[in-house]
């Protein structure tokens, strides 16, 4: 299944959590909090300003980013969970 974000929409797959504490232990997935970071899978085109134009989006597919806590929506696809938002909702890019 492929799936196109609309207007200021990006599609983001989170990147896998540390599994061990910098002193070695293994945290169990119950007790791991969901990362904060991601990889942008697709982008939509932008959104509309007051005048009826395109505004282009900043993010492209392949961009690494972080992102609020509770941003986004979680769907799955093909069986791997990833999230849409808004590109307000990205806090910044990692370079």
């Amino acid at each position: 299944m492929n799936v196109r974000p609309l207007n200021d929409r990006v599609l983001v797959v989170r990147t896998e959590g540390e599994q061990k504490t910098a002193g070695g232990i293994i945290i169990p997935d119950t007790a791991k909090e969901k990362p904060m970071e991601g990889e942008v899978v697709a982008a939509g085109p932008g959104k509309l300003d007051e005048k009826g134009k395109r505004v282009p989006m900043e993010l492209k597919a392949g961009d690494q980013v972080l992102f609020s806590k509770y941003a986004g929506t979680e769907i799955k696809i093909n069986g791997v969970e990833h999230l849409f938002m808004r590109e307000d909702d990205i806090l910044g890019v990692i370079e």
